[in-house]
């Protein structure tokens, strides 16, 4: 398995939010992005997880809620990856994958271009 601290893996997610495009950025509404070593013990290989109400759905009734939660985990992403590179290209990878889950694109749209 490739080694990288949490620190370095943490920084790695920060600097993938970083590439999304300002304009997507300002259109995020009430999420948080976390990292965290493994999955659930369910899904082991599972590399991020988008928990929330997608943008698309929310209607009159969203007030009030916590913040919808994006989860990129460090140790599949590691176990999957050869190289540092791979890690960086993982790591967006992912990101964008459960951002768009935000904006309410689902897993197969996703696989088509290229994200899944």
């Amino acid at each position: 398995m490739l080694e990288m601290t949490r620190e370095e893996f943490e920084e790695l997610v920060a600097e993938a939010l970083d590439r999304i495009p300002p304009e997507l950025t300002r259109l995020m509404d009430n999420v948080a992005v976390f990292v965290e070593d493994e999955p659930p013990a369910d899904d082991p290989e599972l590399l991020g997880l988008y928990e929330g109400t997608p943008l698309t759905e929310r209607g009159e009734w969203y007030a009030g809620v916590l913040p919808d939660r994006i989860t990129v985990y460090r140790g599949p992403t590691l176990r999957m990856c050869a190289s540092r590179a791979d890690v960086v290209a993982e790591v967006e990878v992912t990101v964008v994958h459960e951002i768009a889950h935000h904006f309410g694109i689902d897993d197969a749209r996703l696989h088509a271009l290229g994200y899944g």
